[in-house]
């Protein structure tokens, strides 16, 4: 890489309109990132929940992943692995805590330098000064859903009255629509802050979202009796740890009219600081709404057993989680309708992925982190026309450290020696062959939010073994063909002992493989334990 990016900067310099010519065949690059969007609320993926024809056009068109996952299942670790092709351990994010090391350096920087125009909007959700990037729009931190504060890099920070999936994609097109040089190839970031918690949908998606029915999943009341510690401690139970407030959106003066305590210190807050941003008009909509909902609520409370409140917490969840994304997949729809009307769909990838998945109530839970399947593994669909055939289903371990060198390749670029991925490329183009046949998982952020225990793990396509450590040392095996639920731990069956003797050295080489070992994990916790023991 350091001896290619000046060779190809001096070719642009030198080359003129022939190099005009010669850069109009990269293909641009449109990376589109949800946060938190479960696989299964995409009907590409199941059509249980909701349809979602925006995004199934890419697996239509293009090929949709059924086993892509992620390296950590947590928002900013997993985003920095996106943006370095590097485990956390190595990139050094390995929690939503630690600051990202600014010194890193990125796939969008790689790209700008070899003559790709760049912008960025939506939720980065760490750093506020995205490098390589021409344009960039971004909220701070997490973000909110209704009229959104925005960082920029040329206007400062604005305020910007609407709904954040909206806006968001509309800086994406405006930018495309007027300050795209039509002559040069462009990569562009469009991140959505949806479906993150707290979940509050556009006014046209709650009014119609309110009133429907969802199916529950199987293991909604799981007692976690087949798994460790590790399950039976958690602490992202819809009933027990989701906020009352905040996400089911009850008031907070009727949860201290009805005598109901927070789940956390944010609870009532998280409600006021998402909820009280809105307009008066906007307020007045969401009330004509949300009021009867708690009206019902304040009238049934007293008498509804624990699985009565747990059913009504999960439709409450899934009215306002799918109704968010309701609006990405219009979004979606708009940003590729816009490259079929401007020409530019044929010599543009498109990629839809989240930052990694998400519990919709599958074991009773909400969240993400563990490397059990609903969170580890995350949605991924790739249309690429004239390279990927349409209609293709990939099924192997790819993962959101392989973006980086996707790419790179694409675009032509070499690689920096020190990306730990694998490109994707030869995937897109049916070449299956010697790519990775098992994937690397380590989850660093306990004790903490949601206390799901430090792990990691090796996965392939038929078997997932974890080892959870720091306060507990304890191992699991799962059959991912047998036990699609991973409901029982197989580790001690007899049956599985060959299976577990090879994953455990198949789990060394890949610990070896990409550089992590037992002094990292130490090294990691303790920095993790001090700075918990500074902030109290």
């Amino acid at each position: 890489m350091k001896t290619l990016v000046p060779i190809v900067l001096s070719i642009l310099l030198l080359a003129g309109c022939v190099q005009k010519k010669e850069t109009q065949k990269r293909p641009n690059i449109i990376f589109m990132m949800s946060d938190d969007h479960a696989y299964q609320a995409i009907s590409a993926y199941s059509d249980k929940l909701i349809q979602t024809p925006g995004i199934d056009r890419l697996a239509d068109e293009g090929m949709l992943f059924t086993n892509a996952c992620v390296t950590n299942s947590i928002c900013a670790p997993s985003r920095a692995v996106i943006l370095t092709g590097k485990h956390s351990h190595i990139n050094g994010k390995i929690d939503n805590y630690f600051p990202f090391d600014t010194t890193q350096v990125t796939f969008p920087q790689i790209l700008h330098q070899s003559g790709y125009q760049t912008a960025m909007f939506g939720k980065l959700h760490f750093g506020n000064n995205p490098k390589g990037f021409d344009e960039f729009k971004i909220l701070p931190g997490q973000g909110v859903y209704y009229n959104p504060e925005f960082i920029t890099k040329t206007e400062g920070n604005i305020t910007v009255e609407g709904y954040v999936t909206d806006i968001i994609t509309d800086m994406a097109l405006n930018w495309l629509e007027h300050e795209r040089k039509e002559n040069e190839p462009f990569m562009l970031m469009y991140l959505h802050k949806a479906p993150h918690r707290e979940w509050l949908p556009a006014e046209r998606h709650y009014k119609t979202f309110t009133q429907k029915t969802f199916p529950e999943p199987e293991t909604l009341f799981d007692n976690y009796e087949g798994r460790g510690t590790a399950a039976k401690t958690a602490e992202m139970n819809l009933l027990a740890h989701m906020n009352w407030a905040g996400d089911s959106k009850i008031y907070p003066e009727l949860m201290d009219e009805l005598g109901i305590p927070e789940t956390c210190n944010w609870d009532k807050s998280a409600f006021n600081h998402q909820v009280g941003r809105q307009t008066p008009d906007q307020r007045k909509a969401w009330d004509e709404v949300y009021g009867p909902i708690n009206e019902a609520f304040k009238k049934n409370y007293k008498s509804m057993s624990d699985k009565e409140l747990m059913q009504w917490r999960y439709q409450r969840y899934m009215q306002d989680y799918l109704g968010t994304i309701a609006s990405v997949d219009e979004g979606v729809a708009r940003l590729l309708n816009y490259l079929d009307e401007n020409n530019l769909a044929e010599n543009t990838i498109v990629v839809y992925t989240s930052d990694q998945g998400f519990y919709l109530g599958e074991h009773g839970w909400f969240d993400k982190r563990f490397i059990y399947d609903q969170s580890f593994k995350t949605p991924l669909l790739v249309r690429w026309p004239n390279v990927i055939k349409p209609q293709s289903i990939n099924t192997q371990m790819v993962q959101n450290l392989d973006f980086a060198q996707t790419f790179l390749e694409a675009a032509g670029i070499e690689e920096p020696d020190d990306m730990q991925g694998e490109s994707l490329v030869p995937l897109f183009k049916g070449e299956n062959t010697g790519f990775r046949d098992a994937a690397y998982y380590h989850y660093y952020e306990y004790p903490s939010v949601h206390m799901v225990k430090r792990h990691y793990g090796v996965v392939t396509e038929d078997y997932k073994l974890v080892h959870f450590y720091y306060d507990v040392d304890e191992w699991e095996l799962y059959d991912r063909k047998k036990d699609v639920n991973e409901m029982t731990n197989v580790y001690n069956d007899p049956a599985y002992t060959d299976v577990v003797k090879d994953l455990k050295e198949k789990l060394e080489q890949l610990r070896i493989k990409y550089q992590d070992s037992e002094e990292l994990d130490s090294l990691y916790l303790h920095r993790f334990l001090n700075r918990t023991a500074e902030n109290h």
